[in-house]
């Protein structure tokens, strides 16, 4: 099984820090934790994240929530494939490791990120 990951802002990932487990307002809205696999990271951080100079990537352990862990197709126009929606609580033991990513000087255009999830 290829890694999951969770991407946070700053202030989500200090929240999370504080509560013991990781929960972002539009996991609220939509009902389950959004994931995505490496493969699908890239979009993922264009689509929603361009505009944070810093986030925080959350490597999972998914041996440890893999029973609550649904690969479901994208529900968002350009997106394609399925994606690790975790139906369930995303401990703060649960992460495997993190990472601080600085926003780079270069983007790969939209275009490019869409071809990647093929």
């Amino acid at each position: 099984m290829s890694s999951i990951y969770k991407v946070l802002t700053d202030e989500e990932w200090k929240h999370a820090t504080s509560l013991g487990y990781v929960v972002s307002e539009l996991d609220k809205k939509d009902g389950f934790i959004h994931l995505s696999t490496s493969k699908q990271l890239a979009m993922t951080l264009h689509l929603y994240f361009k505009n944070y100079m810093k986030v925080i990537l959350l490597e999972i352990n998914q041996d440890s929530i893999k029973d609550e862990i649904v690969f479901e197709e994208a529900k968002s126009g350009s997106r394609l494939g399925k994606f690790p929606h975790l139906y369930g609580k995303l401990l703060i033991q649960n992460i495997k490791k993190d990472w601080i990513l600085q926003r780079n000087s270069f983007d790969l255009p939209k275009k490019v990120l869409e071809e990647s999830e093929k």
